[in-house]
């Protein structure tokens, strides 16, 4: 392994099309809402781009992207995200071009309270919609810019309808019957209204994994500030430090995130490997062993015995350099 080589990363899976089960629900009325929203919100300013044949997708990505500052369009965005085979596009091709233009993909929670309250800070929101039934799918990519919690409404900027007015109910069932899914592009550094850590570190861990160093950089840094006894935005800048060779500040960052989670298997792990390329050997065999014990029927578990063997095989160098 050479020191561009990362470690052991923590795995981070993203949902992107969970099926549901059972009945639709179409979940709570705009009234039962946090009721320090507005009562009306609708983001004028959003732009429009009326969709071609199937390309919903395209134009609904250009109107968030350009809604957050990327100067695009829908036309520049079809071959990265329009499938013509499929006449459409996937989650996972409008996730990787969120990345590709410098933003982070956030998947909100299912509810039409963070979308609701993505409005309120002024962010419209790409959904994706059914329009027809589970077993006979319809699908359909929109931007939410608005709604009126008086006349139980949403608007949304819809296919070649600049501003559709739409009934919470009946948005509620389109959107339930594609699983909820909702899209805000966020800059790197960026939070949105209602934070949550885990789909945070997934939308971070994302840009990491496809190389958008500075954006994840950003992203952690940020997720440091949200959740300051969190342990993996410790994880996740300790991890870019570690494959830009900068050790010293990789351990360090690793004990910070194992103060914050001691039982971290793969903050240990990739702490372990860090004291091993300072020379700091015995050290590192210590710390292996105590990732050993907290990845014991983890998922985690062969990629620690495995460090754990490589860590066997070395010799200690002598003193440990002052990190």
């Amino acid at each position: 392994m050479t020191p561009d080589d990362p470690p052991m990363l923590y795995r981070f899976i993203p949902f992107l099309f969970l099926a549901l089960a059972g009945c639709v629900s179409h979940g709570p009325a705009l009234n039962a809402i946090d009721r320090s929203l507005p009562e009306r919100v609708e983001l004028t300013e959003t732009p429009f781009f009326p969709q071609e044949d199937y390309q919903c997708g395209p134009a609904a990505l250009a109107t968030v992207l350009r809604a957050s500052g990327v100067d695009t369009t829908s036309e520049a965005l079809v071959p990265e995200v329009y499938l013509p085979g499929r006449q459409g596009s996937l989650q996972t091709e409008l996730i990787a071009s969120t990345r590709t233009h410098g933003r982070l993909p956030y998947l909100l929670a299912p509810g039409i309270e963070d979308i609701a309250a993505e409005l309120a800070a002024g962010r419209p929101v790409l959904v994706l919609q059914n329009l027809l039934l589970r077993s006979l799918p319809q699908w359909h990519y929109a931007v939410v810019v608005g709604y009126d919690r008086d006349e139980e409404q949403v608007i949304l900027r819809s296919g070649t309808t600049q501003r559709l007015v739409m009934s919470t109910r009946k948005f509620q069932k389109t959107w339930a019957l594609a699983d909820r899914w909702a899209l805000l592009p966020l800059q790197p550094g960026d939070a949105p209204a209602r934070p949550d850590l885990d789909r945070y570190m997934a939308a971070a861990a994302g840009l990491e994994a496809t190389g958008r160093v500075d954006a994840a950089t950003a992203s952690y840094t940020r997720a440091q500030s949200l959740w300051p006894q969190a342990a993996l935005p410790w994880l996740g800048l300790a991890n870019l430090a570690y494959a830009r060779g900068d050790f010293p500040v990789a351990e360090n960052a690793y004990v910070a995130a194992i103060e914050r989670d001691p039982t971290n298997a793969a903050a240990r792990n990739n702490l372990a490997e860090t004291l091993a390329r300072r020379g700091c050997v015995n050290d590192a065999k210590r710390e292996i062993v105590r990732a050993l014990e907290f990845a014991q029927g983890t998922s985690l578990e062969k990629d620690v015995m495995a460090t754990a063997t490589r860590l066997q095989g070395l010799r200690d160098e002598g003193t440990c350099p002052a990190s």
